[in-house]
């Protein structure tokens, strides 16, 4: 480049370069080795529609320099003429339609090979009818611009003229023999293939056309182990250092590990099998030889219900419906899984995306599928953008598990607790005015206030206004004993609307009927009663000690006491009041006491695993003192 002249040189400093630093950093948007890899099978998916592809395969290989494995990821699409891989190994390029599409952003490829390894090398055959069939091969190699000592990304390719029927080649020198052999000479040294023919030789199991891309010098995690493990299953490809749930011998631990939510964390078999919503019957994943089973997720579920929800935006409706599918994992309880898995055109972003945060064990095993269209998912496809939509979202969810949870737990298990509803707000009293003015306190009562009380009630006003409970007919007007009331506390009534006799006794039968026990000569309950029957006075003083002290009536005149009178017994008064009090308290202790024992219910549960861990702790434990014991001791 430094031989270069004049203008072309200037165009060359001003031109921004892509820094090969840069494939490492920009490779980091993927955190987890199996996004890397799904990124892959979402361009293969892609030419379902677009190239015809009906198979991909996903395989080990052995690179032939190093003897290292290297992962194959192999579709039979419509593959790439030299133009498109070219745009391909570009950065944010794409042709593809971002309304049929999963790819949009024209860097998944990119990001994705970088992530799982440190090279990789792209073989593609494309069949056109105007340039006829093509091959192209393409090095993205961070290990090549590194040890050469490039500031610029550069992608080294060759492409050639094919004949499928007799399987000739023909080199396309696109700018000159000395170009292409220069590409050609870093292929062969830098790439896992000594040779132009072995080179060749790639194209022959990909057939008439598509794309094969083979991704070597893997990454190591920190403990020095390739990340990808091809040698625990040769079936499958894990994570290295997952869990083996054969080994866990507690089953309630064993059966939680071993269900589809954790293991497709590690297995890349499970992990593919919910990756698609859809495809279609002729399409197939292959695994190291074996085709990946699809799993339906809304399957796993008992007790389905199906919810529609409209997305809203600035609060317009959209035309999109989402209709989510809901219900309980089979082996619920047990099974401590739960949480939406949220797809997007076709492919899971969000498995299992838990929704509740709560510490207790609402929601447990509730779970649920649907797809939204209408929220982007972020770059590495594992996340959606935090967006009002999203939030609106994530909010409906919350309520469709508490809404599912308050009419199913029952069925597996799980008490049903009655939700503990606010008393409704009674209507203000009406008020009658004193004619006489201020009235004058009594011996017994509390003195007026200074300040004359107003109330307002709609547009008119009443001064020393006396509030007065407005009783039906049915209660019998009784004389007012003032005589009878505690020392020190003020005279006057609980103003509250109260039923006629007939219905509180009425309450009262049905009471001793639901709880035989209260009725029982010589409980406290039969002696309340008797109190209550007997002294009146004694009853307004224990409703007064549990009571709040504005529940109570203020103290009124004479007068004020003559009119209130007229419609309400005392001792009716009293009585109703404390039975309301009675049933509002055992509604709360109740609801208290089933909120233990769940409590206790859960704790119970976790200490039965304490203990079982405990006991395969000493079992190992003692077999380790025993061969140590039965080892001969040397003599000095």
């Amino acid at each position: 480049m430094t031989r270069w002249r004049g203008g072309l040189r200037h165009s060359l400093r001003n031109r921004m370069c892509v820094h090969p630093e840069f494939l490492h950093s920009n490779a980091t948007s993927h955190k987890w080795p199996f996004g890397a890899v799904a990124e892959l099978l979402d361009n293969a998916v892609d030419e379902i529609e677009t190239g015809g592809a009906t198979t991909i395969l996903l395989d080990k290989l052995i690179d032939k320099r190093n003897g290292s494995p290297a992962l194959l990821i192999q579709d039979d699409g419509g593959g790439m003429d030299p133009d498109s891989l070219r745009r391909c190994m570009s950065f944010g390029f794409s042709e593809k339609q971002s309304g049929s599409s999963i790819g949009q952003y024209g860097n998944g490829f990119k990001t994705s090979t970088m992530r799982l390894g440190a090279d990789a090398i792209v073989f593609s055959r494309c069949c056109t009818r105007s340039s006829g069939p093509t091959q192209s091969i393409g090095l993205l190699s961070y290990t090549f611009l590194v040890e050469t000592g490039h500031t610029n990304v550069v992608v080294p390719m060759v492409d050639y003229k094919c004949n499928l029927m007799n399987g000739q080649t023909q080199r396309l020198e696109r700018h000159g023999s000395k170009q292409f052999f220069s590409n050609l000479s870093a292929l062969l040294k830098w790439s896992p293939f000594a040779t132009e023919e072995e080179l060749m030789q790639n194209f022959c199991d990909i057939g008439p056309h598509g794309t094969k891309i083979i991704v070597f010098n893997l990454w190591s995690n920190d403990d020095g182990n390739l990340e990808l493990d091809f040698d625990t299953n040769p079936e499958d490809i894990m994570i290295s250092g997952a869990p083996n749930p054969e080994q866990i011998s507690n089953s309630v631990r064993r059966a939680n590990e071993n269900h589809l939510a954790n293991r497709l964390r590690y297995s890349l078999r499970v992990y593919a099998s919910v990756l698609y919503l859809q495809l279609p019957d002729y399409f197939r994943i292959m695994l190291r030889g074996r085709e990946v089973e699809r799993h339906h997720i809304a399957s796993d579920l008992i007790y389905p219900e199906r919810i529609s929800y409209r997305p809203q935006s600035c609060g317009i409706i959209r035309e999109a419906e989402v209709l989510t599918t809901i219900g309980f994992l089979k082996g619920a309880p047990t099974i401590s899984v739960h949480g939406f898995n949220i797809y997007h055109k076709n492919r899971l972003i969000l498995p299992f995306h838990r929704v509740l945060s709560t510490a207790s064990s609402k929601g447990r095993s509730v779970s649920g599928v649907l797809e939204v269209d209408f929220i982007k998912p972020t770059h590495d496809k594992q996340d959606f953008e935090k967006s009002q939509l999203f939030q609106r979202l994530m909010n409906r969810l919350k309520e469709m598990t508490n809404e599912y949870w308050d009419l199913y737990s029952n069925k597996i298990g799980y008490v049903k607790v009655p939700r503990v509803r606010a008393a409704p707000t009674p209507a203000p009293p009406v008020m009658l005015a004193i004619e006489n003015g201020p009235a004058e306190p009594s011996e017994r009562s509390a003195p007026a206030p200074t300040q004359p009380l107003r109330w307002q009630h709609g547009n008119s006003s009443c001064v020393n206004a006396v509030p007065i409970a407005m009783a039906p007919p049915a209660f019998h007007p009784a004389p007012v004993k003032t005589e009878t009331d505690a020392p020190g506390a003020p005279t006057g009534y609980a103003y509250s609307y109260s039923p006629s006799w007939p219905s509180v006794q009425a309450m009262q039968i049905e009471k001793i009927k639901e709880e035989p026990s209260m009725a029982a000569p010589g409980t406290d309950w039969v002696e309340t009663r008797k109190r209550t029957n007997d002294d009146g006075a004694t009853t307004v003083a224990l409703f007064k000690r549990r009571k709040a002290p504005q529940e109570l009536a203020g103290s009124g005149s004479r007068s004020a006491t003559d009119q209130v009178s007229r419609y309400v017994g005392e001792g009716e008064l009293n009585e109703f009041c404390f039975l309301k009090m009675e049933n509002r308290m055992l509604r709360g202790e109740c609801s208290e006491f089933e909120m233990a024992e769940k409590e206790l219910r859960v704790k119970e549960q976790n200490l039965r695993l304490e203990i079982e861990m405990a006991q395969e702790q000493f079992k190992r434990l003692l077999g380790e003192y025993v061969s140590f014991s039965s080892m001969p001791t040397r003599k000095p």
